[in-house]
Formats: C-alpha cells, structure tokens, sequence
C-alpha cells in the first residue's frame, strides 16, 4: 500500500522539471499502488509495451558515475558503454551508489533532476516509440515524454550500447 509521499513525484524530480520549463510533466505523472520498481512492472501497470519503459541505470566508468538510458526490452552492453566513454573499466552501480549519485533509490531513478552531475548515455532504441515513460523519483510514480525531448532534457549523448541478440 502507497502513503501519500509515495503516489507523488519526488520533490527534487518535480523541482527538476520545473527549473526546466517542464512543468506540463507533473500533472501527467502517473502513480500506482504497487510499487513498479521493474520495467516489465512499470509496462504491466501502464498498459504499454516493454520496449516503452525509458530504465535510468546508473554505472561506473573508470570509478565516475554515468547515467545509461536504456528502453526497457534491451539490456546494456558493458563494453559497447567501456567503447563510447573510452573508459578502461565499466561496471554497473551499486544500490549505495545510485542513491549516492542521484539521490533516488533503484527503481525509481528517472532520467533527470539528480543529486550531481554525470555524463549521460541514451540508448537509439529510445526514439522507436512516440512516447516512453520514465520513473518520476519513486518506484510508484512514472512520466511520459516524447523520447527526443526526454534525452535533451537529459543532456543525452545518443549511442548504440544494446546487447546485440544473436
């Protein structure tokens, strides 16, 4: 069950949006009882497909935080991300360190309005939809945006960093 400060965006997402000009975004976000920690929760719970889900993933390049936008569907390529930064060593974040980063907890870590500053990746596979959702700073509320405006806002660089499938 949801308390109040769970079913509304986290405050410094929302501050965030609106020191953007984004301030259309609150009233679109979307809260749920459950929490959708997951993406195939944040689709089940939305009605959208997998792919439409925008995961914010925090890693480490050689020990600095970078932020992967990633859809949903499609898991990141360590060494494509290791490629693109020209980074020695990549490695995914832990739970101290996201929250250390952005100040959000897994699941709930959208794609903007974090704690410090870091690079910012974005996966193509984004712009294969009109809208995706992202989380709004809790692991029960989400957004959607437009994912060109959604990797501007971010500060995106967008790349090609998805595990190939065979």
């Amino acid at each position: 069950m949801t308390t109040p400060a769970d079913s509304a965006p986290h405050p410094r997402f929302a501050e965030a949006v609106e020191a953007l000009g984004l301030g259309d975004v609150i009233p679109r976000v979307r809260s749920f009882p459950e929490a959708t920690r997951t993406a195939a929760e944040a689709a089940a719970a939305i009605g959208c497909e997998l792919s439409q889900i925008c995961k914010s993933l925090i890693f480490a390049a050689d020990g600095e935080p970078v932020l992967v936008l990633m859809d949903g569907a499609s898991r990141v390529d360590v060494e494509r991300v290791r490629g693109e930064l020209g980074a020695a060593k990549v490695t995914r974040a832990d739970a101290k360190a996201v929250r250390e980063t952005t100040g959000y907890a897994i699941g709930g870590v959208p794609p903007f309005g974090h704690r410090t500053k870091t690079r910012v990746l974005a996966d193509r596979s984004l712009l294969a939809h009109d809208v995706v959702w992202a989380a709004a700073g809790t692991p029960y509320t989400v957004f959607p945006m437009a994912p060109k405006d959604l990797v501007a806002h971010a500060g995106a660089v967008l790349v090609d960093v998805r595990e190939r499938t065979a």
